[in-house]
């Protein structure tokens, strides 16, 4: 007689584990998700969908479906591979922080030929692809944030990605990025391109 087994109840994990979300947590999943997309060259919208909202196709018996052409079979996971996934608590986002990432990530995705440019004109000492990926993206998404979110002042931007790269980086990128953005600030500001409103005047 085969055997089964009953599947558990309190799966997936993010569905009785919650945390409230952050604008600090909002910038570290972005981060999550553009190292993601241009390590891997990931779909975008599906790692939203993974990382952010913690939102993953599931078929435990990695059959074909509707929603799972045969093509695409491999990338659907199975219970255990998604409770891998699942290790850290759900997220309960606000409106704000939902529009927020999605405005950051637009935002990178639409500057990252300019603030390549930039790295390269500006880090003559350093060979771009010796750069990072970490620190570039945190230099994207600041200068993401400075371009496209009018209400954030700039000195909030900058700070975040340095503190979010004292974690997740090395010792000496919290003053590479600062020095980095200090010259791309610079040049923003000469060609009239920031334009903060209210609070982003701070």
């Amino acid at each position: 007689m085969k055997k089964t087994t009953e599947k558990n109840n309190t799966f997936p994990i993010s569905s009785i584990r919650r945390v409230k979300g952050s604008r600090r947590f909002v910038r570290e999943k972005v981060l999550q998700i553009l190292v993601s997309h241009f390590v891997s060259g990931s779909d975008i919208n599906e790692l939203i969908d993974n990382i952010f909202y913690r939102d993953y196709k599931i078929d435990s018996d990695n059959e074909v479906t509707e929603t799972a052409p045969k093509e695409k079979t491999n990338k659907i996971l199975t219970e255990e591979e998604l409770e891998e996934l699942e290790a850290d608590a759900g997220i309960d986002w606000r409106e704000e922080d939902i529009k927020l990432a999605h405005t950051i990530i637009n935002g990178a995705l639409a500057e990252n030929d300019f603030v390549v440019e930039k790295l390269k004109e500006i880090s003559k000492h350093w060979r771009y692809e010796r750069i990072s990926i970490i620190d570039r993206v945190l230099i994207l998404m600041a200068v993401s944030e400075i371009l496209h979110c009018p209400e954030i002042p700039i000195k909030v931007s900058i700070n975040e990605v340095v503190d979010i790269a004292k974690i997740y980086s090395t010792d000496k990128s919290t003053q590479f990025i600062n020095g980095i953005l200090d010259t791309i600030l610079t040049f923003l500001m000469n060609e009239n391109k920031v334009n903060k409103t209210g609070r982003g005047l701070k």
